[in-house]
């Protein structure tokens, strides 16, 4: 769950080890799993027996029922497409018989049922925050840096710059702005790479995306290209493997000539339009402390330039 919902842009990025090499979903969190092992060490000790856990053991069931039963509904009705009637009658039954053990558990909140509760709180904020934080953070992007096509329009007409013979890949959040990255390249060292790809990468709401649909190629001016590769939540992202198919549609990417550039914001957290203070010092903690996105999308190591840029929300 821990990597669907960071595939979801619901976490940052953590460390995420397959175990096997049969069974994909079989995974090991480590960050995941010491914190899992702190927190009921804690809970053990502090609620001292499993009888004073209780309390806390039917709230967490009893809720997490009453929620599944809830989610039942927008199943039957939004992804089924059975008609209103048929999606109240299959799960209204069902949630009267949770509402019932919810009330009844919610007598025992004082004496341990809050914990689960307080858990599920936070976890929320947490997931709440960074997909916020993370929408406000690419509104910075796109209405601070230039549009991207009048600006890459005026580089193809432009004999000036020095083309090198590699091809560089910018890793970007939004596909019509201009990379730093680019920028830089440009600004500090008056380079411009032979192929340029603008790479995003979207994970849709699907377990698994299909190699035959996983690219989306489009030629945008001479030496420019837009690159969207998709995967499921279930997927292994690995962006060399996927960039080898554009091959299919016209674009070879040599991967020992190839270099990956990649934006890592330094968030500064300011008072003011955008989120609570303790909300923005939080994402900002959370952004400093995420995984690497080279090792998150297997890239090799030896071609990655990373560029750091300070931005408030």
């Amino acid at each position: 769950m821990t990597k669907q919902a960071i595939q979801l842009g619901l976490l940052p990025r953590m460390r995420v080890l397959n175990t096997s090499e049969k069974e994909a979903g079989q995974i090991y969190v480590p960050t995941v799993n010491w914190t899992v092992m702190v927190a009921v060490l804690l809970a053990t000790v502090g609620f001292g027996s499993s009888s004073a856990l209780a309390s806390a053991y039917g709230i967490a069931v009893t809720v997490t029922m009453f929620i599944t039963t809830l989610l039942t509904f927008f199943v039957v009705r939004y992804v089924w497409r059975y008609s209103l009637a048929v999606a109240v009658a299959a799960t209204s039954a069902f949630l009267v018989v949770d509402a019932v053990l919810v009330i009844s558990c919610s007598l025992k909140i004082l004496q341990g049922g809050w914990f689960p509760l307080v858990m599920g709180a936070a976890i929320f904020a947490v997931m709440a925050t960074w997909k916020r934080a993370r929408e406000l953070l690419i509104d910075h992007i796109r209405r601070d840096d230039p549009e991207l096509m009048p600006f890459i329009t005026s580089l193809a007409q432009d004999d000036m710059a020095h083309r090198t013979p590699r091809t560089a890949v910018y890793a970007v959040a939004n596909p019509d702005t201009v990379p730093q990255a680019l920028m830089h390249n440009l600004k500090h060292y008056q380079v411009l790479h032979e192929q340029n790809v603008i790479l995003t990468v979207k994970f849709e709401e699907m377990p698994r995306i299909g190699d035959a649909e996983r690219i989306e190629l489009t030629p945008l001016v001479e030496g420019f290209w837009r690159v969207q590769v998709s995967y499921g939540f279930m997927d292994q992202p690995d962006i060399p493997r996927a960039l080898a198919h554009c091959s299919l549609q016209g674009l070879s990417i040599e991967p020992g000539a190839t270099s990956y550039f990649l934006s890592r914001e330094i968030v500064v957290p300011t008072k003011g339009a955008g989120m609570a203070h303790w909300r923005e010092a939080l994402f900002a903690a959370m952004s400093r402390n995420a995984g690497s996105v080279a090792d998150f999308f297997k890239l090799p190591h030896n071609c990655v330039v990373e560029l750091g840029t300070r931005v408030q929300i």
